[in-house]
């Protein structure tokens, strides 16, 4: 039986847990706040908030309900529009939309106020930036996009003084209603055990598989796994960090020890989705998707990643992530296999990161092509190197032969431009709607210039390379 909050109630169903929440929510509950858009996780009309009980505290994130399957709303609060209002008046998010004019046709403007709660109830610092990250996901559908933001600007004005971590402040302040105080003892009072699931398709947070094969989902079993804590967290030791294939890229969006490590990861990571995705994209998922432009696994291909892969009988076995992909959206994962834990060495001083993508939108869109690579310099001279690029093969592409190539040449524009010889005759682009054949190899050129130009800006201009090309 599938247990959860539901706004101010508490939901108990039979409902097969493949059904996506959006469904449920629209048409079980009948909460018609909740839009239905895209059914992709593009739009956000259908935007939810999804609070999690740790350590006694409530944990509040954005979500698209559109990809997201019903059985994970087991034992968390579930926030829709119907679900943020006030008695007598409009909440502060709601107030800040209408005060700037910000309502549009009206259509998507549920989710941008479940968003701008959600950014209230986070425990994000309190700026326009991370206000306008909250509602990156929302894609407006009219025009009048600054006055959303100007909304967005009055949220982060009215939590100036915010007690962090208060709901009481904020129901005095008219951000959320009363209700929201008892939620953490209300959970406590469910004690929701695992969900009793037949075997099926594993599912952890649904974003690739739910606009891939909603229809059969919904219709069929599944194996809900994103809160197996065996494959959850992130953890650095030894100078080695292992990321459970669990963890979102929030996770490693919110981790501080690697913001250190990695300074660009943010700039990074929002080129891969919207707020609501990074909140509920596992990486096992990217990873197993195999898609030829999958961004984190283009991301961790170039960090020289190995995955350990455990059974049913938890027997693991390890293996490079470069040799796991063996074909078009084929790989060496068993039946009854399950990624479990991502590791890869952390840069060190003489290390250098970079990631470029090339897509129709900069932000929230899948790639034409995508880029990574890791390098490690000494005195000039490329100690180590590891290239991926994405868009220009049948898999995601580990580049070994310009890798081995760039290892031991000097830093200069005659190594690099060689490199992209050998680089040019290691992928097989093809064309199709992300652009033809040429125009890919052209991007696959241009982003393997772009890693020196953005981690060598003394040494590099683009100017350096394209006159020789």
């Amino acid at each position: 039986m599938i247990t959860f909050i539901l706004n101010n109630k508490t939901i108990k169903t039979s409902e097969h847990s493949g059904m996506t929440l959006l469904d449920f929510v629209r048409y079980q509950q009948r909460l018609t706040g909740t839009k239905i858009g895209c059914r992709e996780g593009d739009c956000s009309a259908c935007t939810l908030l999804v609070g999690t009980l740790k350590d006694d505290a409530m944990e509040y994130q954005s979500i698209t309900s559109c990809i997201s399957p019903l059985g994970n709303a087991h034992g968390k609060h579930i926030v829709t529009v119907e679900g943020t209002n006030l008695k007598d008046k409009l909440t502060t998010a709601q107030e800040a939309m209408k005060a700037n004019y910000a309502t549009q046709c009206g259509f998507c403007t549920p989710g941008f106020v479940v968003a701008l709660t959600g950014y209230a109830l986070s425990n994000s610092e309190n700026n326009y930036e991370n206000a306008l990250n909250a509602i990156s996901g929302n894609i407006c559908r009219c025009t009048g996009y600054k006055a959303i933001e100007k909304a967005a600007h009055q949220v982060v004005e009215k939590l100036e003084h915010q007690e962090k971590n208060s709901f009481k402040w904020l129901i005095e302040n008219g951000f959320i209603p009363e209700y929201f105080e008892s939620i953490p003892q209300r959970l406590k009072n469910i004690e929701a055990k695992d969900l009793n699931q037949p075997k099926g398709k594993y599912v952890s947070g649904g974003t690739d598989l739910y606009v891939q094969q909603a229809d059969n989902l919904i219709d069929n079993a599944v194996h809900l796994i994103a809160e197996k804590d065996y494959l959850k967290g992130i953890t650095i030791e030894n100078e080695i960090c292992t990321i459970g294939t669990n963890a979102t890229v929030s996770d490693l969006w919110n981790h501080k020890a690697l913001n250190t490590y990695f300074p660009n990861l943010k700039k990074h990571l929002k080129l891969v989705s919207s707020e609501q995705i990074r909140n509920m994209a596992s990486f096992g998922g990217n990873l197993v998707n195999a898609s030829p432009i999958g961004d984190m696994t283009i991301f961790f291909l170039a960090l020289n990643s190995d995955i350990s892969i455990t059974n049913e009988n938890q027997k693991e076995r390890t293996l490079a992530l470069k040799n796991f992909y063996q074909g078009y959206k084929t790989f060496d994962l068993k039946d009854g296999e399950l990624l479990k834990v991502i590791r890869f060495k952390l840069p060190t001083k003489q290390s250098f990161f970079n990631f470029e993508k090339v897509c129709k939108r900069t932000h929230l869109d899948i790639a034409s092509v995508n880029s990574a690579i890791h390098l490690s310099v000494e005195n000039d001279i490329i100690s180590e190197a590891h290239v991926s690029l994405g868009g220009v093969a049948a898999i995601p592409k580990y580049l070994h032969d310009t890798s081995a190539f760039l290892t031991g040449k000097p830093l200069t524009s005659k190594a690099i431009l060689d490199a992209n010889e050998i680089l040019q005759k290691e992928i097989e682009p093809i064309s199709d709607v992300r652009g033809t054949s040429d125009y890919k190899r052209l991007l696959a050129r241009q982003l393997f210039f772009a890693h020196f130009t953005e981690l060598f800006p003394k040494h590099f201009t683009l100017k350096d390379f394209i006159q020789h090309a």
